[in-house]
This record gives C-alpha cells, structure tokens and sequence, in this order.
C-alpha cells in the first residue's frame, strides 16, 4: 500500500504557460521524490502596458511517501 501527499506550487515564465509548467515541475523535482502527476490547477497571465509580461500556472503536484 502507498500513500500520498500533495504540494501546491506557481510557476511563471515570460515564454508560454507551457513553459511555466516545465519551470514548475523541474523545480518541484528538485525536492519532490516520487511524482505521479502534476495537475494545472489553474492558469493567469500578469499584463503590462498592454502586453503579457508573464504566464503563471497553479500546480497540483501528488508524489508518494516514502516508507
């Protein structure tokens, strides 16, 4: 039997929200072992003068507990 936890992490990119996702996951892994899934929970974009300056994502990453 395995158990789970769940971390909750935002990630930005001045590229894509594709690449904000990357950056987020890559990040989380550092310190996260035993990712199953990572979940976009929720997607904004920051806007100055008129134009996107950011894409920002909400994870929702599930990773096992180790024993």
């Amino acid at each position: 039997m395995s158990v789970s936890s769940v971390s909750h992490v935002s990630a930005a990119s001045p590229v894509s929200f594709q690449d904000a996702l990357e950056k987020g996951y890559a990040r989380a892994s550092k310190t996260l072992r035993g990712i199953e899934t990572v979940e976009v929970v929720g997607e904004r974009a920051n806007v100055e003068a008129g134009a996107v300056k950011e894409y920002v994502v909400d994870l929702k990453i599930v990773f096992t507990l180790e024993k």
